[in-house]
């Protein structure tokens, strides 16, 4: 069994997330969609480690070859515990590349595991986690983005983070 990890922090889980998923879900025998801790996220991040997870995994319910699981620590320690023959990243553009192409080669150095990169489907090339919240921060349209559920999630963290 070929199992991998789709490694990220999800804040929100967007369609182009769910795009990779069911793409390496379609070429491996198990993705684990794996919820990590980045540092360098923190003050922005809007949903807890058990939201974000909550959200993916009502995002992945059709795929039954896909779990959502929760880590910390590094990657590579985490992907030797689960037995992964690799990670697999989407790419929205050469800028991602750039930023994702040193950690795969730490990763490589560390443990021998290799990075599988997925080109994501143009129509999902400039979304992100951050500029979804952007956007409807200041009261733009990310329907087309994200799950029905996530939209509510995210309308009401919203409603939320504005009150206070």
């Amino acid at each position: 069994m070929t199992r991998v990890v789709c490694p990220g922090s999800f804040d929100p889980v967007t369609l182009g997330h769910v795009d990779v998923f069911r793409r390496a879900a379609a070429l491996f025998d198990e993705v684990l969609v794996a919820v990590g801790v980045n540092a360098t996220k923190s003050a922005t991040r809007w949903f807890d480690s058990d939201e974000r997870m909550a959200m993916l995994r009502e995002a992945v319910a059709d795929l039954p070859n896909v779990r959502v699981v929760g880590f910390t620590g590094l990657l590579v320690d985490f992907c030797v515990e689960q037995d992964a023959a690799a990670v697999v990243k989407g790419l929205r553009s050469s800028t991602d590349y750039e930023f994702e192409q040193p950690m795969a080669n730490m990763n490589a150095h560390l443990q021998g595991i290799d990075t599988v990169f997925l080109a994501c489907d143009p129509q999902w090339s400039f979304v992100s986690s951050s500029l979804v919240k952007e956007v409807l921060s200041f009261g733009g349209d990310v329907s087309a983005f994200v799950t029905p559920r996530v939209l509510e999630q995210l309308r009401s963290r919203h409603a939320e983070r504005t009150a206070s």
